[in-house]
């Protein structure tokens, strides 16, 4: 099914997400394009039934105040200027049913079982009988391609899962349960763990050990694809914030994503990004509607470095070990306490510092866990969520006598700003 669309042409607003996300949640599609999109790109695009000009104070670009084409109102489509959103959403919903429903006259037709339908088409008509490969992390994103990809194209799509040892616990063991066991993908593991860390031996700074881990993941991927024979095609997990934050015309960049234009020129792929056009809960919505286990689609988001910048300073296999297992249990216990859906993201921390404690009735030196839990909604800022301290003392026990090399649990309470979500 053909989902009708209206199209938010950015006129140097910072709502432009918020605009799209609204608009979807009436049940009609919206994507935000460019002021500058040419006539023909824009007919071009698929069942555009109107068009929404989005003014805002990013309206300069090169010292220039910018305006859409002049052809925009020539072509016969509703158009509506916006230059103030109201503050709530419920408001901004009502303000523009008229303008969506009435004037354009849209159907709420933009669903998730839709959206997969459409996806499906599209991916096995850019695909042929060609082959597909795709780095699968196990995380959301990747994990959500991946599902969507083999309902598109079965056994044309190659899995590479690469462990470096530096997954949270149990995390590879699913990727492979669920995607060889379940959905009978054609699965590649590798498991790099000595690999990476004889690598990062020693290395203390955070940037060295995040390039070490992005190097090496190049060089063991592009080693076990060249095994698998020619490809035709590299599938990415690239969302709609990667593309928004990594920036636009009128728009700062937030922070770069290897994703979005870090790929080398010549790249010998051709990409397919099903979920490019997808917000972060609307990647989820579609792994619950491919029917991947809840576990995999709400998972805590993950640094691509993993547990490499949660174990502070350099990495020993003994303090990587004692963290998997604290951080295990703090997933546990908050997933037990009605905390897992609440809190966006939680984790522990182990630095490489040790303090005496007693065990046993002796002298006992080991390292403290650091818990840290935040709430936000877009990562540039973060609020403390509350544990409560009954729960906080269950789980200081637990670490603390079934965790070996770890003697005390601390609980960082510091906001964004002034601290980061992650310590490195």
């Amino acid at each position: 099914m053909k989902q009708d669309m209206i199209l938010i042409l950015d006129l140097g607003s910072e709502e432009n997400s918020r605009l799209a996300r609204v608009i979807r949640a009436l049940g009609v599609y919206s994507e935000i394009h460019p002021h500058d999109i040419t006539k023909d790109e824009l007919t071009a695009l698929p069942n555009v039934k109107g068009i929404i000009l989005n003014h805002g104070k990013n309206n300069i670009v090169d010292g220039k105040q910018i305006f859409a084409g002049d052809y925009i109102k020539t072509l016969g489509l509703p158009v509506l200027e916006l230059s103030e959103l109201p503050c709530c959403d419920d408001k901004l919903s009502e303000q523009l049913k008229g303008f969506v429903f009435g004037d354009c006259k849209c159907e709420a037709n933009w669903n998730m079982k839709n959206f997969v339908a459409d996806q499906i088409e599209l991916v096995r008509r850019q695909v042929g009988d060609k082959k597909v490969l795709l780095a699968l992390s196990g995380g959301v994103d990747s994990s959500v391609v991946a599902a969507l990809l083999i309902k598109a194209i079965g056994e044309q799509l190659h899995c590479v899962h690469v462990n470096h040892g530096l997954m949270r616990k149990g995390e590879s063991e699913q990727v492979v349960e669920v995607f060889r066991n379940q959905l009978k993908a054609n699965l590649v593991y590798v498991d790099a763990t000595d690999r990476f860390l004889d690598k990062l031996a020693n290395v203390a700074d955070p940037e060295q050990k995040r390039k070490i881990i992005g190097a090496e993941f190049i060089r063991v991927f592009e080693e076990e694809a060249e095994k698998l024979g020619k490809m035709d095609f590299l599938a990415q997990g690239t969302i709609y914030p990667d593309i928004v934050e990594s920036g636009t015309k009128t728009a700062k960049v937030v922070k770069s994503h290897h994703n979005v234009g870090g790929l080398p020129e010549d790249l010998a792929f051709n990409l397919v990004e099903p979920l490019k056009f997808l917000f972060k809960d609307e990647v989820r919505a579609c792994g619950v509607e491919l029917g991947l286990p809840a576990e995999m689609v709400y998972r805590q988001p993950f640094p691509g470095p993993g547990l490499g910048v949660r174990c502070l300073g350099a990495i020993t296999r003994d303090r990587l070990h004692a963290l998997r297992e604290a951080d295990a249990i703090l997933r546990e216990e908050f997933a037990k306490n009605g905390l897992q859906g609440k809190v966006w993201q939680y984790f522990v921390a182990v630095p490489d510092i040790k303090s005496v404690g007693v065990k046993d009735g002796a002298r006992y030196m080991g390292w403290p866990t650091i818990i840290r839990a935040v709430n936000t909604v877009d990562a540039m800022t973060a609020t403390i969520e509350e544990i409560p301290y009954a729960l906080l003392h269950h789980i200081t026990d637990r670490i603390t006598h079934e965790v070996e090399g770890i003697n005390r649990v601390l609980l960082d309470l510091t906001p964004k700003p002034i601290g980061t979500i992650e310590w490195e």
